[in-house]
């Protein structure tokens, strides 16, 4: 089972009986909470506890951090432990409810960091959840208990004497000076290290200091700004105020360049890159060139953490360093401004993403905007807080459809769009209108077809009122998604041809369009035309190669595979069926990876394996809850499903298929992917008294209707 713990950038150091007691207290309690100043290493110590071997052996399901540092809202909480538990739900229910289930049967271990300024929503969630959820244990780590029955805390104190020396030394030998601690410098650093109280944030702070100071001056300087902050008292002080104190005199330590950067570089929440930086912070006194060097300089003096990734390299602050930049900000009267060019830099990112979907580049943009969302939802944030700018809020909420719909975020599309046109002041039509017909298609995936018709009725209307082409182009095809997906193909097809003669006369092509043309190719199919169907999706396939476009092609590569498999071309359906299949888990695509099982199922057991067969029902059948009701109630979406269980049960019985299907319930997402891209590991056994099914030679009405199981396809290819 994965466990996405992060890996240490630098070495752990002391904190042995720390560890020894927190260890006990997870085997004890089922909720154990590390409480401690900012800066103390509650974090770090909680994160090291959970990585070790026998933690990790003891979580069948696994051991999964969620950081809740830059989540604000009460309302977008469930939704980020949904995201830390790697969890994809298209359905419209509660991100609680999906939290219930996902969680009741499983016997895992939540790591929650960083949810002070959520306190009690989490400690709501976690109640629930504990109680929910027998086999969930939850290790927390914050300022603030969650004051919960049952809830055991490891007060986390700073380190003694021994430690933090040992980790002064680590931290000081790795910087840019070098550092040796001998006889002569043991006294100076004990003496520092008492001074700082033992708290790992400044001990860092202070040992980055040693390229440009010596450990005498460093401990002089300190001793000066602590009596300016104090009276000049030499007792000693509360442990959050030496924490202040300490970052203080960095602060005070920094060049004019270096505070005013730390100032503005509080703005970003969570990652941010260099180029983000050199738009967002960059003015008069603090020109272009010169970011790149206090970038650096901040970095050597641990102010800033570099982080590499997918996204390349990435920076932030900690949270305690942001917030003492977010005070000076404050203080100079110039944070409105810097928020201002903020929210601008995401709204020219979420546009440059937008664009770049239908290119070479979109595998890039989905790593981008996964790391850029806590950003992104700032500055929709800001723009909701500034009444006049909500038109922005629509705009960036609507951008970002191909995030919400593309990699598998429709409940927090669902909860950005609707919360953006609530808002007043919205009263630029074009961004309302992209908003609404976005708000309509998420709708329409998530199985909301009431809200769905309410948004793209009125997007249409307006549309037609003020002439916006575009919008009333994307309303109609949203419509004719409804359609397909509801069975009422005549309809369906009226809609998408005439949405596609809109694209065309306005010159519109990208991945909505290329969908169009894939949901029309499904409706052409359901009404017994499949060879015509194959030409619309062959056709895509080959603009997809022209423009590096992937997401779409996987729901044509989906309709073809279809195709192959009605002409018993079992060998080329599978591979059609396995490309696209690792395009739609790749992106996130649930619905696109789930309907990909059910075909590779049918293509099984036609294929002489009815236990593979009766697996991969099994698995989409486990994962079906999260995309919604299965394959839609529908027996045009439904068709291809029996067919395959239908086969499968005559080959193998009734008592042999439940088994199998029951080894492939139990399968994860990631689990199952592999298992219909590698086959089954050991060869299906002989089932006594399983009959040989010829493959069909003609599918008749009720079959040919499983070639809408691809239109299950169309669902997420509204997406």
């Amino acid at each position: 089972m994965r466990s996405p713990l992060p890996s240490e950038l630098n070495g752990f150091v002391g904190r042995e009986r720390e560890l020894a007691a927190l260890h006990g207290l997870l085997a004890e309690a089922r909720l154990t909470t590390v409480v401690g100043v900012g800066g103390v290493g509650k974090t770090r110590l909680a994160l090291r506890a959970a990585s070790a071997a026998a933690v990790q052996e003891r979580f069948r399901d696994g051991v999964w951090p969620a950081d809740l540092s830059t989540v604000t809202d009460p309302e977008l909480l469930d939704h980020a432990v949904l995201e830390a538990l790697d969890l994809t739900d298209h359905t419209s229910r509660p991100p609680r409810r999906v939290l219930l289930d996902h969680l009741a049967d499983r016997t895992l271990l939540l790591v929650l960091d960083g949810f002070e300024q959520l306190v009690d929503a989490c400690a709501e969630l976690v109640c629930e959840l504990l109680r929910r959820s027998p086999g969930l244990r939850v290790l927390a780590a914050g300022r603030l208990p969650l004051r919960l029955a049952g809830e055991r805390l490891l007060a986390l104190a700073p380190m003694d004497d021994e430690d933090a020396v040992a980790l002064f030394a680590d931290r000081a030998a790795a910087g840019r000076g070098g550092f040796t601690l001998t006889d002569e410098s043991a006294a100076a650093v004990l003496e520092l290290c008492r001074r700082l109280d033992g708290i790992p944030l400044a001990l860092e702070l202070a040992a980055g200091r040693l390229g440009a100071l010596s450990v005498e001056q460093v401990l002089r300087r300190l001793d000066d700004r602590f009596r300016l902050l104090t009276g000049g008292g030499r007792g000693v002080l509360a442990r959050h105020q030496t924490l202040r104190t300490t970052i203080g005199w960095s602060h005070e330590l920094c060049t004019p360049a270096q505070r005013l950067l730390w100032a503005r570089l509080s703005v970003f929440a969570g990652q941010f890159d260099l180029e983000a930086v050199e738009y967002v912070c960059v003015g008069p006194d603090l020109p272009p060139e010169c970011v790149l060097d206090v970038v650096q300089e901040l970095l050597d003096h641990s102010l800033v953490v570099r982080e590499d990734g997918p996204a390349g390299v990435r920076f932030r602050m900690l949270d305690t360093v942001r917030e003492y930049g977010a005070d000076w900000l404050a203080a100079t009267g110039d944070a409105e401004r810097l928020r201002r060019r903020h929210r601008d830099w995401y709204l020219g990112l979420a546009t440059w993403c937008e664009l770049d979907w239908f290119s070479p580049r979109q595998a890039e943009v989905a790593v981008r905007v996964e790391v850029e969302l806590p950003n992104l939802r700032a500055a929709m944030d800001h723009s909701l807080d500034r009444g006049q700018d909500a038109h922005l809020a629509q705009y960036l909420a609507g951008t970002l459809w191909f995030c919400w719909v593309g990699c598998g975020r429709l409940a927090e599309g669902a909860h950005w769009l609707s919360l953006v046109l609530e808002a007043e002041g919205g009263d630029h039509d074009g961004a309302r209108l992209k908003a609404l017909w976005v708000l309509g298609y998420v709708s329409v995936l998530r199985g909301e077809t009431t809200a769905a018709i309410a948004a793209l009725h009125e997007c249409r209307e307006e549309a037609e009122r003020t002439g916006d082409a575009v919008a009333l182009a994307y309303a109609v095809h949203r419509t004719g998604c409804l359609a397909l997906v509801s069975d009422d193909m005549p309809r369906a097809e009226e809609l998408l041809r005439a949405a596609l003669a809109r694209y065309e006369e306005i010159g519109e092509l990208n991945s909505n369009v290329l969908m169009a043309r894939i949901e029309l190719a499904m409706a052409v199919a359901f009404g017994g035309h499949l060879e015509e169907a194959v030409v619309m999706c062959e056709q895509v396939v080959e603009v997809c190669a022209d423009h590096g476009e992937r997401w779409a092609r996987a729901y044509a590569l989906y309709v073809l595979g279809y195709a192959a498999w009605h002409a018993k071309d079992l060998v080329r359906a599978r591979a059609l069926l396995a490309e696209c299949l690792v395009i739609d888990h790749a992106f996130h695509d649930l619905l696109g990876t789930v309907l990909a099982l059910e075909l590779l199922a049918l293509v099984a057991v036609d294929g002489g394996d009815p236990a593979e067969a009766a697996v991969l029902q099994g698995a989409a059948e486990g994962i079906w809850p999260s995309v919604g009701l299965p394959l839609f109630g529908s027996a045009c979406f439904n068709a291809a499903h029996v067919l395959c269980e239908q086969r499968a049960r005559e080959r193998l019985g009734d008592p042999a298929y439940g088994t199998f299907r029951n080894r492939g319930r139990g399968l994860g997402l990631d689990a199952a992917v592999a298992r219909a891209l590698a086959g089954p590991e050991e060869p299906a056994p002989e089932v006594p008294g399983a009959r040989d099914v010829p493959a069909p030679e003609t599918r008749g009405p009720a079959a040919s209707r499983s070639v809408r199981s691809e239109g299950t396809a169309g669902r997420s290819a509204e997406r």
